[in-house]
Order: C-alpha cells, then structure tokens, then sequence
C-alpha cells in the first residue's frame, strides 16, 4: 500500500526497484490533487458543520459554500481515475455533507402563518447603491414598484441629495436618512409615519424607527454590518452580533430588519440572528432560499444571496423578488408582506 492509501499491484512490487511508469507517475500525481483539493474543501465543511465562521479565508469561502461541489466533485473525478479508494470514499463524504448543508436553512413556505386577522399589506424593499452609483436605479425601482417602505444601504451624499429632490415628500412623507458619504450613510423611507428609535453602534449607519400601521407599532432596522474583508472578520462577527442582540432583546413586537447583512445563510453569525427564533428570513419563506443577490456584475460566476429582509411571526410572506440595480454590485430585494394582527 502506497503513501496514499492506494494498494499497490503484483506488477508493481515485481517492478518495485524499478522507476515507476508513466501511468503510475499520472496516477500518483492525480492522488496528491485529489487529497490537497479534499484537505480545502474539508477544512471549510467543518466549519460549517462546527457552527463556527473561524478566519481567514473560511468566512469569505462559506459564503460561496454551494460552489464547493465542483472541486468536490473534481477531486471525486481524480480519486477514480487514480484509483484511490480512500480518496473515493473521502470525497463522496464531502460531497454528502455538502448537500446535506445546501439545504435552505430555517421555516420554510407555509410554515409561518399568523392567526390574527389581515391588518395591512405592506411592500418592502431593501437595496444596496454601492457608494451611491445606484441611486438613479433606486429612484426608478422605487417608482415601478411603489414600496411603502424602503432601505437603503451605502446612500451617499448623491443618494441622500437624490432622495430629497427627486422623490415626492407625498409618495414618502416619513424618512430616516443618516448622511454620510461613500458606505457610510443609510436612509429608511415609509408611507407610513416613523417614530424615531436607537440605531445600532456600527462602521456603516444602521438607523432604526417604529413605523405606525394601521395602528400598530412595527419596529423597522436596517442592517449594514462590515464585511468580513480578510482584515476585518472580528469587526463583521461584532456587528453581525450586534444586529442578532437587537433581534433577541427587541421588544415583542412586529419587526423588519432588512438590508446588506454581508452574511449568508452558510455564516454561522447570520444563522444565530434567525436561531433566536424571533425573526424569519423571507427569502426562505417564499421559497427563494438560494437566489443571489450579490455579486450582480456582468461576468461574474460566484454569485451568493448576502441581502435580507428578515420580519417576525406577526407577518405571512407572499412573495420575495431580486430586482436589478443598474450601477450597484448588489440586487435589491422586493418582498410582499401581509401584517397581521394577534
């Protein structure tokens, strides 16, 4: 049995002093490919089944966790033809464990139907401008969809001075908008009146408000935590955590938190907030558990879903679309929801 794994055959321990073939050198460099590919692979399966984001580069790769199939499958692929029977047996591990973990993560369609009475239907969309390059997108969306409550995330100072100008104080009479520059600024706009509320301590405005409908007091968040850049994956797990301490100490009450949670379902931050079992993503209520959001370039094959609209019990999800942002590396996110009352 070889360095692999791999036993070796009667015309190999007859040639054993020999150098090896031409076939023997492929398969044995076929082998080493398919362990250093499985070794990765592994590394990052663990984790997920760890419940931990760990380091650098885990939590940039767990957010493309269905895109580990094809080396996967690969390495499968090379233990065949190399004849590697353990390898075999590893990979089809691997490859079992990533299905199993492919699966859409919490309740799903039908599950959660509230069982007080229709109160409001109530359109949201959260969308990420990108520095603001988007905000001629926005404003467009905004008027083909008609939302009665928008997010916006990176609304910088050309967003802010576009909203006040070219969207009716009518249509959005009620607005939150922290001005920053570049990434930094937000805004929450509402048909509906806003109260103001405590905004969440982080790098990127994350504004809240109490919107009042149909005299109810739904509590509005918009979630920006940092992005888990090799650099900052401390700050990302801080915020992503300061967002899931809001959903767990939130009053109980009906609550929307939206936006670019710079998290995907792979993320073990991003899970806890939906572990605490106040809040659902809506996404996975309609039944859009793996539909991307983000990168949205032209070109681009990794493509994963970072940007939800998360709501509590007291709301049944009728639909949840990805609608382009021309100008914005991100989709934004339009979801059909019915509050009802208790």
């Amino acid at each position: 049995m070889d360095s692999l794994g791999r036993p070796g055959t009667a015309h190999e321990a007859q040639y054993a002093g020999r150098p090896p073939s031409r076939r023997s050198r492929w398969r044995s460099a076929a082998a080493w490919i398919a362990g250093l590919i499985l070794l990765g692979v592994s590394a990052v399966v663990g984790c997920r089944a760890a419940d931990t984001d760990a380091i650098t580069p885990v939590p940039q790769i767990l957010a493309f966790l269905p895109w580990l199939l094809a080396p996967a499958a690969f390495a499968l692929l090379l233990a065949g033809l190399a004849r590697w029977w353990t390898g075999l047996v590893w990979a089809v591990l691997v490859l079992a464990a990533l299905g199993w973990f492919l699966r859409p993560y919490g309740p799903g369609p039908g599950s959660v139907q509230p069982r007080g009475p229709l109160l409001q239907n109530v359109k949201v969309l959260t969308a990420n401008l990108q520095f603001g390059r988007a905000t001629g997108a926005l404003l467009a969306t905004v008027r083909s969809e008609k939302p009665d409550i928008v997010f916006v995330e990176e609304c910088a100072f050309v967003c802010a001075d576009a909203l006040a100008a070219d969207l009716p104080r009518s249509q959005y009479p009620y607005r939150n908008v922290v001005r920053k520059d570049g990434s930094e600024g937000s805004a929450i706009l509402s048909a509906f009146p806003l109260k103001d509320a405590n905004t969440i301590d982080s790098s990127m405005a994350m504004p809240g408000a109490v919107a009042e409908i149909h005299g109810v007091s739904v509590r509005l968040q918009l979630a920006h935590p940092m992005p888990p850049l090799p650099s900052q994956v401390p700050l990302w797990q801080h915020e992503v955590g300061k967002v899931r301490a809001f959903a767990a100490a939130a009053p109980d009450q009906p609550t929307i938190v939206a936006g670019d949670f710079n998290a995907s379902q792979d993320h073990a931050a991003f899970r806890a907030v939906l572990d605490d079992g106040k809040l659902n993503d809506s996404a996975r209520l309609a039944g859009k558990s793996r539909s991307w959001s983000w990168p949205a370039e032209a070109g681009r094959f990794l493509h994963t879903q970072i940007d939800h609209v998360l709501v509590s019990k007291d709301f049944e999800v009728n639909s949840a679309r990805f609608v382009p942002l021309t100008g914005s590396d991100h989709r934004g996110l339009v979801v059909e929801l019915e509050l009802h009352g208790r």
